[in-house]
């Protein structure tokens, strides 16, 4: 009897381990006024510890680069490119090149004009997430935030 008990408890462990859904990076955004016509919108990414999140520059056959989209607006155009602190550029046996990554924390940043009335911010961000052992598939994320 406490052979089956414990194989239904060992069984239980497991499946209930397998059917967890890994969510390592949360996402966070904030605006900042420049002046009365620009702002810089801030989109945070932070890993649980042991994750990273790649740049926006990866080479052809590397994993998912992080990448943002934003939805057109009367109220709003886009000031350049989505900017990035310097990343952590390694070599990584799973894709066997060098690549670019953020670990912990990672603040993007994407100025914008305001054109017309009080902006709010929509878009997209397409990211790939890796430890040491993984890497789960790109995950896609909408975000909206009001400038004020």
């Amino acid at each position: 009897m406490k052979k089956i008990v414990l194989m239904v408890a060992v069984f239980l462990i497991c499946a209930t381990s397998f059917a967890q859904i890994l969510k390592p990076v949360k996402w966070s955004y904030a605006s900042k006024r420049i002046n009365d016509k620009e702002a810089i919108v801030f989109i945070k990414a932070t890993m649980e510890k042991g994750w990273h999140i790649y740049s926006q520059t990866v080479p052809a056959g590397g994993p998912e680069a992080t990448s943002f989209s934003f939805s057109a607006s009367n109220d709003y155009k886009l000031k350049g490119k989505t900017s990035e602190p310097e990343p952590i550029t390694r070599f990584e046996n799973a894709f066997k090149m060098k690549l670019s990554y953020f670990e912990n924390a990672v603040v993007f940043q994407q100025r914008i004009t305001q054109v017309g009335g009080s902006p709010t911010v929509k878009g997209t961000v397409v990211y790939m997430v890796c430890n040491n052992m993984q890497c789960l598939s790109p995950d896609e994320v909408e975000f909206s935030l009001p400038v004020k």
